[in-house]
This record gives C-alpha cells, sequence and structure tokens, in this order.
C-alpha cells in the first residue's frame, strides 16, 4: 500500500538524513550545539508514533522534548524540481522530501 512506502521512505530518511533534505529553522539554529547534536539524534532515533501524532501512518510528524524545549520535526512532499507538491509521495523518482526541524513555536 501506498501509506506503508510513504512510512519506509519517510523512516529511513528520517534515520539517515539521506534522500531529501534537511532544513534547519533559524530558532533551531540558534540553540546551543549541544542541545542541536541531542536533537538530531532525537529525530533519527524516534519511535514513539501514535494516533494523536500521526494520524495518517506516514511517520512524517514528530514532537518531542529536548532539555525543556519543544521541538518539531515534520516532512513534506515535493516534486523534483520544488516547486509543487508531489504527486506521489510513494514514489521517490518523481518526489523530493524535505525534513524541517524547528523549534514548536516557529510551527
Amino acid at each position: 500500500m501506498k501509506t506503508e512506502r510513504i512510512r519506509e521512505l519517510n523512516d529511513a530518511f528520517r534515520r539517515t538524513f539521506e534522500g531529501g533534505r534537511v532544513m534547519l529553522t533559524v530558532g533551531f539554529q540558534s540553540l546551543p550545539e549541544a542541545v542541536r547534536r541531542e536533537a538530531i539524534e532525537r529525530v533519527k532515533t524516534f519511535d514513539e508514533f501514535d494516533a494523536d501524532n500521526d494520524p495518517h501512518g506516514e511517520h512524517d510528524f514528530l514532537d518531542f522534548e529536548i532539555q525543556g524545549r519543544k521541538l518539531f520535526a515534520k516532512i513534506d512532499y515535493y516534486d523534483l524540481a520544488m516547486i509543487y507538491g508531489s504527486e506521489d509521495p510513494s514514489d521517490p523518482s518523481q518526489t523530493t522530501r524535505v525534513m524541517t526541524i524547528m523549534l514548536a513555536a516557529e510551527y
């Protein structure tokens, strides 16, 4: 099924940061380096998906806390030219994944 394939691709991208682009917001970049490193490791190892944070089963949104700071990571799907949304996020040959890691307040 497409949802399962999207979830597999999202998990692989999130764990390795390969197969897409990773964007770090200004707020995230302003955090101390140790906090940023801890947050990136948390993104790569996150496995706390449930009906509240993953209603579509795609593993495309993470919410977590690091040292008292609430953070989000969100994966979006674009066409290869990065102009429009991907018509089929389950097909990596026509999709560019973009994960944005941010402070919750920036969402």
